[in-house]
């Protein structure tokens, strides 16, 4: 079915209260703010999203200039702790994004977990994939910093 299932993990703890972090995560507005600028992402979705196994959201973003539509859908959602997207449209052969919350250290650890599979296989996942990815989450990572630790100075 797929060339081969590619793994991405990540993991950051922020000092803030498990309720208050999944809470962020649970408005897929949020989404815009963990994004790179380059991608251009534009939320699709109108209205209200109420997020629960079912829920479809659509957006769109530039890859490498190129305009891409992506529809993720909730397939598993258990607040606080757990939620699974997986994309239905979009630029990747599969992608499964499990994102896991967890009270620790008087804060809340972060985990996620994607998997995918990409058009073009090892050398396209060589030379565009892995790196793109990995200069999202880095983004990721650097703007819940900056937006968990301003709520914690106000």
């Amino acid at each position: 079915m797929f060339d081969r299932i590619y793994t991405l993990k990540a993991e950051l703890w922020l000092p803030r209260p498990l309720e208050e972090v999944f809470n962020f995560f649970a408005d897929p507005h949020n989404l815009e703010a963990l994004t790179p600028a380059l991608l251009r992402f534009e939320f699709l979705t109108p209205g209200p999203v109420e997020m629960k196994p079912g829920t479809r959201i659509d957006y769109r973003i530039r890859l490498h200039g190129f305009p891409v539509l992506w529809q993720s859908e909730i397939t598993v959602w258990e607040p606080p702790h757990r939620f699974v997207d997986r994309q239905n449209r979009g630029p990747y052969r599969l992608w499964i994004h499990e994102h896991l919350f967890e009270a620790r250290d008087r804060g809340t650890n972060i985990r996620d977990s994607v998997r995918y599979a990409v058009p073009g296989g090892a050398l396209v996942q060589k030379l565009l994939v892995s790196r793109d990815l990995e200069k999202i989450f880095s983004y990721r990572r650097r703007k819940l910093q900056e937006i968990f630790r301003l709520t914690i100075e106000e």
